[in-house]
């Protein structure tokens, strides 16, 4: 027996983009009058032509049975419409694929839910769709119902449920009701942080039982919790597949510049009615650089306009590790009330300005990370925030030195205070 549980060559979805009629009354009534019509030939502008779009193409890849994959890339690069054609809810125009067992999807918000009948009605109709017998479905539901936690609710009609409410019914009743393959598409972010949790715990009890599990997020961090193995897509083509840390290094890579200097063209320069942000650079000893070491300071310079005459201006970073967790934030007001920023004396006139922060040696350990730049108008409400701007990797280079040996554990390693008095032994 093939130890493959789903299995994609060639496959690909074309769409068809551009006007399109919609179907009323009276645009089919004036389409009838523009063909019958002699003294009006119909003429197609550019506005009305048609093109194809291939959400995906050329899609090819293996997953075995057992294996948790992650899918991961930006909106639009196919992810979601890879789903639906492995749920069956959309047909692909080009390639194949097979699937080895009864698949569970979760892709959207009460996925598979008949909104006027009951959670419990659904719960049993969803079994049923799922191929199992009204005993199967019975020995598992309250289980179910208990995951979910609706059970005030479950005799209510769905069409009253929540968002929240919904997506937590959906995936207790997929997770549970022992689907060979479970596809989860983003849905779970509509739940809160604790739910979340649980899904994934559920979803590692699934893989752990020996069932497949294809998961697409844009939490990186969950990506690489619950999976083995990640497939990277970009523009519907599939970029890299492999261990799920290596991919997502390829997709941060991919949507951030990594060479130390970040400058935009004067058409792509982030901006508002407010600022414009020229230039952004990392650099440790005036050299710049993407890879830098942890036992030198990093010197972060931003460069931008300030449109406004008279406005009270604050400028900053937010700290990412690759796997989205928030690491710091700082402004450039932050570091004492006492201490004002020179150059804008808390005020500043329109005008182009360079802003420099400095993070001290040793505060973070090796790893990956991205960052952030914010522009706040009366130093407390966001003006421009440009997300992604810049990332680096601080890497151990084996050099000893006092303090930094080797790899630490966590995201930061600070140098701390201690201090330590020994104890005498004579007893009082």
């Amino acid at each position: 027996m093939s130890d493959i549980a789903i299995s994609v060559e060639g496959l690909g979805k074309k769409y068809k983009i551009g006007r399109r009629k919609s179907g009323n009354l009276r645009d089919s009534l004036s389409s009838i009058f523009k063909r019958n019509s002699h003294n009006h030939p119909i003429t197609q502008s550019p506005n009305q032509q048609i093109n194809d779009f291939w959400a995906l193409k050329d899609i090819n890849f293996e997953v075995k049975q057992g294996e948790a994959v992650g899918i991961i890339g930006r909106n639009g690069a196919g992810k979601s419409t890879l789903l639906k054609i492995l749920s069956r809810i959309t047909k692909p125009t080009t390639g194949r694929f097979e699937i080895n067992g009864r698949v569970s999807s979760l892709l959207e918000v009460g996925t598979g839910f008949h909104m006027e009948l009951t959670g419990r009605e659904n719960i049993y109709l969803n079994g049923t769709i799922l191929g199992m017998k009204r005993k199967e479905i019975k020995a598992k539901f309250d289980e179910i119902v208990a995951f979910s936690g609706v059970e005030e609710f479950i005799d209510t009609p769905v069409k009253h449920y929540s968002s929240g409410m919904k997506v937590r019914l959906a995936f207790s009743v997929a997770a549970h009701l022992e689907p060979e393959i479970l596809i989860i598409d983003e849905v779970l972010a509509v739940g809160d942080a604790e739910f979340q949790k649980k899904c994934l715990g559920k979803m590692e009890d699934v893989t752990g039982q020996g069932r497949t599990v294809l998961f697409v997020s844009h939490n990186l961090g969950a990506v690489n919790q619950l999976c083995s193995k990640a497939i990277f897509l970009s523009n519907g083509k599939l970029t890299s597949l492999g261990p799920t840390e290596k991919i997502i290094n390829d997709y941060i890579s991919d949507n951030m510049f990594l060479g130390g200097i970040r400058e935009w063209k004067n058409s792509s320069k982030p901006k508002n009615n407010d600022f414009i942000i020229e230039k952004v650079t990392l650099s440790q000893r005036g050299k710049f650089s993407s890879e830098l070491i942890p036992y030198e300071d990093i010197e972060v310079d931003i460069y931008f306009q300030n449109l406004i005459k008279d406005q009270n201006t604050s400028v900053g970073i937010q700290l990412f590790t690759n796997l989205e967790t928030a690491v710091l934030s700082s402004v450039n007001w932050s570091s004492s009330t006492l201490n004002i920023d020179p150059f804008t004396n808390g005020k500043f006139s329109e005008g182009r300005f360079h802003s420099k922060c400095k993070i001290p040696e040793g505060l973070l350990n090796e790893g990956n990370y991205y960052i952030n730049v914010v522009l706040l108008k009366n130093h407390n409400k966001v003006s421009l925030i440009e997300k992604k701007v810049i990332s680096f990797s601080i890497v151990n280079t084996g050099y000893m030195r006092e303090g930094f040996h080797q790899s630490w554990l966590g995201v930061v390693r600070p140098k701390l205070f201690w201090h330590t008095n020994k104890i005498s032994n004579e007893s009082n």
